[in-house]
């Protein structure tokens, strides 16, 4: 029987957590590079969208003078990217790299880079008609000044050791006049530029109001109270973006500034978990997945017990969609349509001799082909492996099929593991997906579980059956 492996489910959101479609777009946008400064580079386009990092397009490598073109899939914007460049100074040089923050949303783009001098403006800049980084690029610009004194206003206030004294007075009141004025521009910017993807990263540079009443400890209290203030939770193109992450890093730092002890930090973490999706129940379901998503993500990687059955009733309602339903309920809808009779999805298969052709057209006097998806690790994986491939051996079963196995292994320590399993099973064909359950073999046959067998018709490429067992595939070959 097949069941889900949690180290693949953990890929699988991943994968697919970055996959939401928030604005309709009339096509895929096209980012042309012409590259200088370095004799050549590889470049990658990586998706800020999810728990992780993550390429989504990439060219392998463009020479000095030359212009490559990207192409990004319109379910992908409008969003936030990390433009990457792994370059070489030299022809002999190793790669170097360097990063850029990019917005795509529905414009086409020209961007002339030197890899080493990305933030230049003089050196690395788009087509004089962009938007989306120009209007970025000013109203940061402007951002930081207006900025820049009530910070340090606030820092000067929040340490000030005579807080009932006049002067101090003064000073809050001047600080919360120039607060209200500055977040009275900021919801401006935003309504002026409301068309605009990057008018939604705005207000996370609200100010919240701070009590400067009390001591420190009732300021920072304060500052918590009021830390979701002006943040509208219904708006789904936020976690389109870098920013939310920033603002939320610094929502939980809050309450690490307080910890003094472990057990305390965990008390702390989990109540400012509960606060945030609280708040973020309230708005799209979107949004609110994402914030149990985020703090899912933290307490697991602090091994925080606590803060996890905190999360339990959030990951459990059908109103929250977080990355892990999404994935699961989108594979699900699309294994409604690899039924027996329709087409086996297609995808490149790299022969002997170096050369790569479309599954469809692979070349065999086998009646079938089998697509088998297995890990290394998986324990399943393991005990179906240890009956097909001695069953297989059988020279009547070889001549009938040919079994395509395509790992998802992808770590440091799967794909040692699957190298060594797969020299005991010599008599399958093999493939490594690089991007495991994130890869397009795995999408396009919407896979949930490892392992996963589709028995194809060689000729037709038809589905035959969608064995789970040997028995059943003997039977279905019959």
């Amino acid at each position: 029987m097949m069941t889900i492996n949690p180290l693949k489910n953990v890929l699988l959101i991943t994968a697919l957590s970055g996959m939401m479609t928030l604005a309709t777009q009339a096509q895929d946008v096209s980012l042309k590079i012409h590259l200088s400064g370095v004799a050549k580079s590889k470049i990658s386009l990586l998706s800020l969208t999810g728990p992780s990092i993550k390429t989504v397009v990439e060219h392998p490598s463009i020479n000095k003078g030359e212009t490559a073109t990207l192409t990004i899939p319109k379910a992908l914007l409008p969003a936030e990217f990390v433009l990457r460049f792994d370059f070489q100074e030299q022809e002999s040089s190793n790669p170097y790299p360097s990063e850029k923050h990019i917005f795509i949303n529905d414009q086409n783009l020209e961007l002339w880079a030197k890899p080493k001098a990305l933030t230049n403006p003089d050196s690395t800049y788009f087509q004089k008609d962009e938007k989306e980084n120009t209007l970025m690029t000013r109203f940061a610009m402007e951002n930081f000044k207006k900025r820049e004194q009530l910070g340090l206003l606030q820092n000067f206030l929040m340490n000030y050791d005579q807080p009932t004294s006049k002067f101090f007075q003064m000073g809050t009141t001047e600080y919360d006049g120039r607060r209200e004025q500055y977040n009275k521009w900021i919801a401006g910017q935003t309504e002026q530029y409301k068309s605009s993807f990057v008018s939604n990263t705005f207000v996370f540079q609200h100010i919240p109001p701070i009590v400067w009443n009390g001591t420190e400890k009732d300021r920072l209290n304060s500052v918590i109270a009021h830390y979701f203030d002006g943040m509208n939770f219904k708006n789904p193109a936020i976690i389109k973006t870098n920013e939310i992450k920033e603002w939320m890093n610094k929502y939980v730092n809050i309450y690490g500034s307080m910890s003094t002890t472990m057990e305390l930090r965990d008390s702390l973490f989990t109540l400012a978990g509960k606060r945030a999706i609280e708040k973020a129940k309230l708005g799209n379901p979107q949004v609110y997945g994402w914030m149990v998503d985020y703090f899912y993500n933290g307490f697991e990687s602090f091994n925080m017990t606590a803060g996890i059955k905190m999360l339990e009733p959030y990951l459990n309602d059908p109103l929250c969609q977080t990355s892990k339903r999404k994935a699961i309920e989108q594979r699900l809808k699309g294994i409604e349509t690899l039924t027996v009779g329709s087409v086996a999805p297609n995808f490149n298969w790299k022969l002997a001799s170096g050369k790569s052709v479309p599954f469809h057209d692979f070349k065999t006097e086998a009646k079938y082909k089998l697509v088998l998806f297995w890990s290394a690790d998986c324990q399943h994986c393991k005990e179906l492996m240890e009956k097909l491939h001695p069953w297989y051996q059988d020279p009547v079963k070889t001549e009938m099929m040919d079994v395509f196995a395509i790992s998802l292994d992808e770590t440091e320590t799967e794909i040692p593991a699957w190298e060594k399993a797969k020299l005991k099973l010599s008599a399958f064909k093999h493939k490594r997906a690089e991007q495991g359950i994130r890869s397009p073999e795995a999408a396009a046959y919407f896979v949930l579980s490892t392992p996963t067998m589709v028995l194809v018709d060689a000729k037709t490429n038809k589905i035959v059956g969608l064995p789970e067992t040997v028995a059943q595939l003997e039977a279905e070959m019959k």
